[in-house]
This record gives structure tokens, C-alpha cells and sequence, in this order.
């Protein structure tokens, strides 16, 4: 199951979207995030899902692999679906007790809900599939250049982002070897109600922050030993970098691409209205 958590990993292949630059794929996701909430009908988010198919084949990303993502929300998604099933006020109504009642409106509302989560964590997930953690920082850094002008440590925020999104996939491998050294000493985590899972958990947390306690530690020493001082540390160098960002004609056909994605949601909101 932890196999499954794809956000932070990445999947080495040669393909447009892998060339985009990083800076364009952050701010298309951004985009996108904004166009799924502002799509009202199906057809807005048949637009979403059309520029996400595209992307995922322009990716060279197998689609089984994005769609493991859609696993960690699952709960999530059904949760969110039944409260919008039985509490959703409609004049349609199929059966009512009480203070829960099933209405047309509540069922159509339901679904365009769990397809809208389900595209912004496909979407998501497509992102760090395609961008190494190394650029994905870079790119950040990037945009967030003018916030230097107030002096916020731009850099070192990158630097955490940096570090967050490599140590994830690190953690679940960590967690999927403890758990197996643990169901070799005869522990159950499948068995049993929600409590005895829970506490069936426990006994993992402890070695699992020893774990991560320990590599931050040696991370620490590694960059003290490579001399690293932050942005604004009293006799700090300039930094400069190894590989400049720069955007290509890739950048301009996608961007002509998400500018189509943008033009279709509009539209679709305006002369078709909306869900309901």
C-alpha cells in the first residue's frame, strides 16, 4: 500500500512534459487547480479531463501509475460523496428518513465532486512524475525571486521543499521495511477493527522517527561539511546557478495548450451554465 504514494517520485523517461520547463509546470498546475473550481458542469471538466489525458500522453507516463495516486483519497472521496448524498437539499427526492434524504441533485453533485478531487490529484501526481525534485525547487525559487525584495529567505524555503519531496518517497520505503520486519515477528496489521490497527501502528512510529531523526542528522553534518551558510548568514557568497532556467518553444505550445484549457472552462461555464 505504501508503494502506492506517488507524490515525490519520479519516473526517468524522454518526453515533452519532461522538458517543459519547471516554472511553466508549476504555474499550469496552479491553472488547473483554478479551472477545475471554476468549471460548474461536466462539460468544464470533460475540458479538464481532455488537457489531462493529453498531458499524461505527452508524459510517456504509464496511466496505471498516475492513477495510485487516486488510492490515498479514496476514503476521502467516499466520505465526502456520502455526506453530499444524504445532507445535499434537492427537489428531487428518492427516499428521506428522517434528517438524511437521497435527492437527484445530491447523487449529480456527488459524483462532480469525486471527479473534480480525482483530477487535482491526478494532475498533481503527473507533476512530480515528470519534474525531478532538483528543478521543481529551482522553479520555485524562481517565481518567488520578487519575495527577496522583502527579504524572505526564498532559498531556503526551496531548499525545505527540496528536501521534503526526496525524503517522502525515503519514508515510505523506511515504513515499508520496518512493517515487514515487524509481520516477521509475527505482527498483524490487516486483522481486527480500526482501534487494533491503530495500535497495531504504534510500535512503528518509534524506529520510523528514530529513522528520520537520524538522516536528518546526517544531512545536517553532509551540508556542514560542504561549508553551507544561508542566504542572509554573515559572510555568505552569492550563489550562483550550475543550470539557468530558460523557457523553449515547448513552453510556448504549452502554453497555447493551457490557454485553450483556460478559454474552454469560461466558456463551457458561460453558455452552459451550471451542474445543477
Amino acid at each position: 500500500m505504501l508503494k502506492d504514494v506517488s507524490f515525490g517520485q519520479y519516473y526517468p523517461v524522454d518526453s515533452f512534459v519532461h522538458k517543459l520547463d519547471p516554472r511553466f509546470k508549476l504555474l499550469c498546475l496552479i491553472a488547473y487547480i483554478a479551472m477545475i473550481f471554476v468549471a460548474a458542469n461536466f462539460y468544464g471538466l470533460a475540458v479538464c479531463a481532455a488537457f489531462f489525458l493529453l498531458a499524461v500522453a505527452a508524459s510517456r507516463v504509464p496511466f496505471r501509475k498516475i492513477m495510485r495516486s487516486v488510492k490515498g483519497i479514496l476514503f476521502i472521496a467516499a466520505f465526502s460523496a456520502v455526506l453530499n448524498v444524504f445532507f445535499y437539499r434537492g427537489e428531487t427526492v428518492y427516499a428521506e428518513w428522517g434528517i438524511f434524504r437521497i435527492t437527484y441533485e445530491g447523487i449529480i453533485f456527488s459524483i462532480f465532486l469525486v471527479v473534480r478531487l480525482f483530477l487535482l490529484v491526478m494532475f498533481s501526481s503527473l507533476l512530480t512524475y515528470t519534474t525531478t525534485p532538483m528543478a521543481l525547487t529551482d522553479g520555485l525559487e524562481n517565481l518567488l525571486t520578487p519575495l527577496k525584495l522583502l527579504r524572505l529567505p526564498v532559498r531556503e524555503f526551496a531548499l525545505v521543499m527540496s528536501i521534503t519531496l526526496r525524503m517522502i518517497p525515503t519514508l515510505m520505503d523506511e515504513t515499508e521495511r520496518i512493517m515487514n520486519a515487524q509481520r516477521a515477528r509475527g505482527a498483524d496489521f490487516e486483522s481486527g477493527g480500526l482501534i487494533k490497527r491503530v495500535r497495531a501502528i504504534v510500535p512503528i512510529l518509534i524506529p520510523l522517527m528514530t529513522s528520520a531523526l537520524r538522516r536528518a542528522d546526517e544531512l545536517g553534518d553532509a551540508m556542514d561539511s560542504r561549508c553551507y551558510m544561508g542566504t542572509y548568514t554573515a559572510g555568505a557568497a552569492k550563489r550562483t546557478k550550475y543550470k539557468k532556467l530558460a523557457f523553449t518553444r515547448r513552453d510556448l505550445i504549452g502554453l497555447l495548450f493551457a490557454g485553450a484549457l483556460i478559454a474552454g472552462v469560461i466558456l463551457t461555464k458561460v453558455y452552459l451554465g451550471s451542474l445543477l
